[in-house]
């Protein structure tokens, strides 16, 4: 643990790229391998799960600490993290430990198979034995909530210096179904094993928003368009007589969508597609929330699946006839894409996404106007002559989406935040009019700068009326403006409605609360986009 620690305290305590890579290239050369193997799965979201609900490690920290539970609950919001407000309650350790990040993880793992006394005598134990920095990892992964701001691209790219390996190879092999407790290190980085490789997805390419208008991409002549569409992006794989489908988050969703399997009858053995997962009906893609009725569910019942059937909308050809395709330009890769849906029965679960047709970057703006009607979120622009790339680059790849629908609403609880800010209110919930009532509606907690953040604390620490443990109902006073991309009609929400994706885009100093909109308005923006 001590290694991981170093690790740790190295990426944390720099925000410059290349301290943390170099950090992670000497972790990946100098730890045991099974260590290194559970690093990459803790850094990529394959945490163990949590094996102490967060009352009982409350409890025992504010025990070990020797305080009241009401101080420890007192500090808890202050710091803004449980396994960080522990380790620096508790007193130094008694005792050192030398066991490593794998030991700590099997132990844990066992840890959900024993009664609580026991239970707790390991977890006390280990407080003991461990420094704060170590603490605070084993309460993270204890609490099965590891976060730590190393993105995929930066370990791949450690990965590739630490072995010699190309970094678009390293990234690939990090994708799929692995499991940190029964790959070794040789399985997972240096050695070719077929039954993995099966399965496993490539890594993404994802698009940065147009930059001003799409004018300075140059002559339109060199650039496709398609629909961006608002769905689960995933890939289809079919290999060994077997499919799979991913999501971009790596989730393996295969079994979430049961008629993709026809897929298998009429998709050539390796074959990988890229593409939207979408609602379908009456022959056109449907809204997102018609797809969200599946999301989540592991099991899908008949039912649903004649109201809500999904299909691939295909908009990529990553992998044809075992072969690689990545590296072969956008239009060809298309071309081969478009010959293999022209052989697709009508009633084939995956079809073609179209292109959509332009003569300039004018005429192609007024076509994304029109975006909403079609089911989309507005347009992707790709280069005909582009490769696929390994995750978020620029220059050949832009999404150019609608601007967000907007409503004013006025803001009537508000909540601290967590981590850095923790001292702040950032979480709020809004309301609009209902006749002379407010009726809450959404929350939201981004898109103010931490100047206004710090403002509207100051404020709402003045103004508070009632407090419901950490929330705070506060007076009606401030108007903000929320951005939203979607507005669908809810059971499970008093207004009737939720919104996709809100934020606070403005806040209206210049607004009085009574020129806050109304839910008449919503419901009438329901109508239109729901």
């Amino acid at each position: 643990m001590k290694r991981f620690a170093a690790l740790f305290n190295a990426i944390d305590q720099s925000t410059k790229t290349t301290v943390k890579v170099a950090a992670l290239t000497d972790y990946f050369r100098e730890a045991p391998e099974q260590d290194r193997i559970w690093t990459i799965a803790i850094f990529s979201g394959r945490r163990p799960k949590r094996a102490v609900n967060t009352t009982r490690l409350r409890e025992w920290g504010a025990e070990v600490a020797g305080i009241p539970l009401w101080l420890f609950e007192e500090a808890y919001p202050i710091v803004g993290d449980l396994a960080e407000t522990i380790a620096l309650v508790l007193l130094p350790p008694k005792t050192d430990s030398d066991h490593g990040l794998t030991y700590w993880i099997n132990a844990l793992r066992d840890l959900a198979q024993v009664e609580e006394p026991e239970r707790k005598a390991f977890v006390l134990e280990a407080w003991a034995s461990l420094d704060p920095t170590q603490r605070f990892l084993f309460n993270k992964l204890l609490t099965g909530g590891f976060r730590i701001g190393v993105s995929q691209k930066l370990m791949t790219r450690a990965l590739a210096r630490a072995t010699g390996k190309e970094e678009p190879e390293m990234a690939h092999r990090l994708m799929g179904d692995w499991d940190p407790a029964a790959t070794t290190w040789a399985q997972l980085i240096e050695e070719d094993d077929p039954a993995a490789n099966a399965s496993r997805p490539y890594p993404f390419y994802l698009a940065y928003a147009v930059e001003g208008e799409p004018e300075s991409l140059g002559n339109p002549e060199d650039w496709q368009a398609e629909w961006k569409w608002d769905g689960i992006r995933g890939q289809l794989i079919v290999r060994d007589g077997a499919h799979y489908v991913w999501s971009r988050g790596e989730e393996l969703m295969t079994d979430r969508f049961p008629e993709l399997a026809r897929a298998r009858d009429f998709i050539p053995d390796g074959t990988v597609l890229d593409g939207e997962l979408l609602a379908w009906g009456d022959g056109t893609p449907q809204n997102f929330n018609a797809l969200q009725k599946r999301i989540g569910r592991k099991t899908v019942p008949k039912k649903l699946l004649t109201e809500a059937p999904v299909i691939l909308y295909a908009y990529d050809l990553l992998e044809w006839q075992g072969e690689d395709m990545r590296q072969t330009p956008l239009s060809e890769r298309r071309a081969t894409l478009k010959n293999l849906c022209k052989t697709l029965p009508a009633d084939a679960p995956v079809k073609l996404s179209p292109t959509v047709p332009f003569d300039s970057w004018q005429s192609l703006a007024d076509t994304r106007a029109t975006a909403r009607d079609a089911q989309a979120e507005g347009l992707m622009l790709k280069r005909k002559a582009s490769p696929y790339l390994t995750g978020r680059k620029k220059g050949d790849w832009w999404k150019w989406k609608l601007d967000p629908l907007t409503i004013d609403a006025v803001m009537i609880y508000a909540q601290s935040g967590h981590g850095r800010r923790a001292n702040l209110f950032t979480d709020f919930t809004f309301a609009v009019w209902k006749g002379n009532d407010l009726v809450p509606f959404t929350k939201a907690y981004s898109g103010l700068t931490d100047e206004e953040f710090r403002k509207i604390t100051a404020w709402v620490k003045k103004n508070t009326q009632k407090r419901f443990g950490p929330v705070r109902q506060v007076t009606p006073h401030h108007v903000f403006e929320i951005a939203f991309e979607g507005i669908q009609a809810s059971t499970r929400h008093k207004s009737g409605v939720a919104l996709r994706f809100p934020r606070m885009s403005r806040w209206r100093h210049d607004k009085p609360v009574q020129e806050a909109n109304s839910l008449d308005d919503l419901n009438e923006m329901l109508e239109i986009y729901g």
